[in-house]
């Protein structure tokens, strides 16, 4: 399985971004799909998941901010982000677990910043 994600950018605070990840290859047996991210000198961290059946998990620190969805027939997933602040600035990563491993994408940067 690849990952691309894209979508990353500056963005001033309150405004949005969405990212999207298409998953390539072996794909079909794709369960879970989610997105982490890593701001420097600190761990990756989940921001939102969502399994094949729509069950959605997020962060407490982005809820209510940012939406995770998903295309099962294109395999991919989506992360819309809005009302940014400058404490999201990271760089993200979208994940996708099969029954055998999870595969990670190259991840994409976020800045918030006026």
């Amino acid at each position: 399985v690849q990952l691309q994600a894209s979508g990353g950018g500056l963005v001033q605070p309150g405004g949005s971004l969405r990212l999207p990840c298409a998953a390539s290859g072996s794909s079909g047996s794709i369960n879970y799909m989610g997105w982490y991210r890593q701001a420097p000198g600190n761990q990756r961290e989940l921001v939102a998941s969502i399994l094949k059946n729509g069950y959605t998990n997020y962060a407490d620190s982005v809820k209510g901010r940012v939406t995770i969805s998903r295309d099962n027939a294109k395999h991919t997933v989506y992360l819309q982000m809005n009302s940014l602040k400058p404490e999201d600035t990271a760089v993200h990563y979208c994940t996708v677990n099969t029954p055998r491993r999870a595969y990670w994408g190259q991840g994409t940067q976020v800045t918030v910043s006026s």
